[in-house]
């Protein structure tokens, strides 16, 4: 069972369904995360969810090429790309119950079933999964003014009717305090010479025939769509001529997409229909991340060496970090792509152009080789490196070999027999909580890595200290693999410097190489704490490294953020 839940203060949480049709990847994530950002800037507290339609538990052992990067949440729930999104865009603190998928409902459900919950009653997709999914919504959208709901998918998919008939009722049972914005394609034919609203259409009628009629329509285009085209819209899918909002590809920035729909009033309409009491929008703050990124005065080049180039989405969170770290000094950063196994096949020419370079998280032996080749070029180079993860544990194995004469140094992840396991499976840890949890080589896949915040001990005069200015930080993890303790002494005495370590300082989460100009790996995933208007201290750090390496100094004035 389920109840609709009040938010902190007099009234109810207000929900805003965010539905997507024609294709896919049209960016719904993005526009529920703009439109809460503007309503953050009016005063109003403002959670997001996602809701998955695939029957995986979580996105945790799903592979980058076909769903783009993990996310990780503060609390250790493996997410949806969506959240990193979401926790970039507004304030709130993205949590397991944020994202949730079919997998996860069923789960639930079937559990219950199982303990004789349901009294040998029949479960059914009516009422039993669509009351699960009612549950999660509410409790995810508890304590907030506005929720915004985005139903991953397309209408029309088979796999999230029930999803949709979950918001249906939902949308009855809290009347005026629910509202419909449906994101859709209206194409431009090049040969016509004109824009089409047919799918628009369809795919209105699509949602009416399920028994949702949307508030708001978002047409994405990549033309600007005319008043005489808004309006056919609107008399077509049965919405005022106003709230048909032209969703342009932003100019810049997608940082520009919160000003974007707030020039169209698309806030105005949604405070208004949902009767709320809010204050005038102050997007001055994005306003000065979209002149930093628009109006740069300097540029670096920044080698990416991964190997899940595959899919555009495969590196969102480090992708946007990287951005972020030159907006101090407005610096552009491009980024070169560059696959590790072609640094294996073809040797590390292609890095010749590179003012730093970023080697990310992974998993497998795929690129291993490559990934340390690269590292021993970065450091013999004196090219800023950031090892982020599995990047920290290549510089590690790549240290160890050429520094310290342990040839055969590897990870047992790629060699369970090496001779010299610089980096190994821990089978025990204490957590956030301070719980213990555990973990073999025979463990399931999903969820059994180390996973969210771990607050980490800083070395005082380390790098990473003069970055964070602080003693104490919380990053975000997830992996299997640690640092071998074993291999503490040696590595230190040929020069490397273990910045970072876990509370009870059993766990090495950063190394450094001191006599380096700027060289760090870290165990943690700082591109899921990075955001456009803070920045993160490493990757503001790395890129003003790379910017020094490149013209031997840094502008005099800094302008903070």
């Amino acid at each position: 069972t389920y109840s609709r839940l009040k938010t902190a203060g007099s009234g109810m949480t207000s929900l805003i369904f965010v539905t997507g049709g024609v294709v896919s990847s049209l960016g719904k994530g993005l526009s529920g995360a703009s439109l809460a950002a503007i309503l953050e800037s009016r005063g109003l507290k403002v959670t997001l969810a996602k809701l998955d339609p695939y029957i995986n538990v979580d996105p945790g052992t799903m592979s980058p090429f076909q769903h783009g990067e993990v996310y990780v949440t503060e609390d250790g729930a493996e997410t949806d790309l969506d959240l990193g999104h979401y926790e970039r865009f507004v304030s709130t603190r993205m949590s397991q119950l944020n994202n949730f998928t079919t997998g996860r409902i069923y789960n639930n459900v079937i559990a219950r079933e199982r303990r004789g919950d349901y009294l040998g009653g029949t479960v059914q997709v009516i009422p039993h999964i669509t009351d699960e999914i009612k549950r999660n919504v509410v409790k995810a959208a508890e304590g907030f003014d506005v929720a915004m709901i985005e139903i991953g998918g397309t209408v029309g998919d088979i796999e999230s009717l029930p999803f949709l008939e979950a918001i249906r009722q939902l949308g009855v049972e809290y009347g005026r305090q629910a509202m419909f914005m449906h994101l859709t394609l209206v194409p431009y034919l090049k040969a016509a010479n004109e824009i089409k609203t047919k799918p628009t259409q369809h795919s209105v009628k699509e949602l009416r025939s399920i028994g949702i009629a949307a508030d708001v329509i978002l047409a994405r285009c990549e033309r600007d769509i005319s008043e005489d085209e808004r309006a056919k819209i609107a008399l077509f899918t049965n919405v005022p001529k106003r709230a048909v909002i032209t969703a342009l590809d932003a100019r810049e920035s997608i940082y520009e997409i919160p000003i974007l729909l707030h020039e169209q009033g698309l806030d105005d309409i949604v405070i208004g229909r949902l009767g709320l009491e809010a204050g005038e929008a102050d997007l001055s703050r994005w306003e000065e991340v979209v002149d930093r990124l628009s109006k740069t005065r300097l540029e670096v080049t920044v080698a990416r060496v991964g190997k899940y180039f595959d899919h555009a989405d495969a590196y969102k969170s480090l992708t946007e970090a990287i951005a972020h770290g030159g907006l101090r000094q407005r610096i552009k950063v491009n980024i070169l792509r560059v696959e590790a196994e072609e640094i294996e096949e073809e040797g590390i020419e292609c890095l010749s152009d590179a003012d730093a370079i970023v080697v990310p998280g992974g998993f497998g032996e795929r690129g291993f080789e490559g990934k340390v080749m690269t590292i021993q070029y970065a450091r013999e180079n004196n090219i800023p490196y950031l090892g982020i993860c599995y990047g920290m544990q290549a510089a590690v194995v790549e240290f160890a070999r050429n520094k310290c004469g342990l040839e055969d140094a590897n990870s047992t992840e790629i060699d369970p027999d090496t001779s010299a396991p610089v980096i190994g499976l821990i089978t025990e840890w204490l957590d956030a909580s301070g719980n213990v949890e555990k973990r073999s080589e025979e463990s399931d896949l999903g969820g059994t890595m180390r996973l969210g915040g771990q607050r980490c001990r800083l070395r005082p005069g380390s790098l990473a200290h003069q970055l964070y200015d602080q003693d104490i930080i919380t990053e975000r993890h997830r992996h299997r693999y640690e640092f071998n303790n074993h291999y503490r002494d040696t590595l230190q005495k040929n020069g490397m410097l273990l910045s970072g370590h876990s509370m009870d300082e059993t766990l090495v989460e950063i190394v450094e190489i001191p006599e380096h100009p700027w060289f760090l790996g870290c165990q943690f995933h700082p591109e899921f704490t990075s955001s456009p208007r803070e920045g993160h201290p490493l990757f503001t750090g790395f890129i003003e490294a790379a910017l020094k390496s490149k013209q031997g100094e840094l502008p005099a004035e800094v302008a903070s953020l």
